[in-house]
């Protein structure tokens, strides 16, 4: 069975409040920054998926000092909610891979612009790879995640690996491209 979006996205959102309360702009900052390297809420999703915990009771919104929308926080109806959601299996998602549809049609772009493809396409797994570990340190170092943090660490790796195999492959396909001539029209 396919676990539709809004659910998926109450997933993220119900898990985000399960480590610490927080406005919906937080919560979608905290989706970016945290969750980023494998998953993305817009804030129109965000919003209306927490008007909608509200309304079930899975979360709370309490007035704080500076906050317009309040400050929400997980009810105890919403980690049960929230647990069963993360028992359902994950929705598979379909791959929409720019890059890769780009140089499967390499041929109209020639060599030196899929170089400078995966060129790009290095330098942002690096980018990644530095952002991967200093988010490491920072949930290691964290005093409010001492529970949260050897399973963020198991993301946070995947994130790790994942960049460093895009590295290993861009390498290789700068070799392959670099033997490649220009296509000749």
């Amino acid at each position: 069975m396919t676990v539709p979006r809004s659910e998926q996205s109450q997933t993220a959102i119900l898990g985000a409040l399960s480590i610490t309360p927080m406005t919906g702009y937080a919560v979608r900052e905290e989706i970016r920054d945290t969750l980023g390297h494998f998953w993305s809420e817009s804030f129109g999703q965000i919003y209306p998926a927490l008007a909608e915990l509200e309304r079930n009771g899975l979360v709370e919104r309490r007035q704080a000092e500076g906050s317009r929308s309040g400050i929400f926080s997980i009810t105890r109806a919403g980690i049960v909610r929230l647990r069963e959601l993360l028992a359902e299996a994950p929705q598979p998602s379909k791959p929409r891979n720019g890059l890769m549809l780009r140089l499967f049609f390499g041929a109209q772009l020639g060599p030196e612009a899929c170089r400078q493809l995966v060129l790009d396409a290095r330098e942002q797994a690096e980018s990644t790879l530095m952002q991967m570990e200093a988010a490491r340190s920072e949930a290691s170092h964290d005093p409010g995640l001492v529970q949260a943090a050897p399973y963020i660490l198991l993301t946070i790796s995947a994130g790790e690996h994942s960049a460093r195999a895009t590295i290993a492959w861009a390498n290789e396909a700068l070799a392959q491209l670099s033997d490649l001539e220009a296509p000749r029209l």
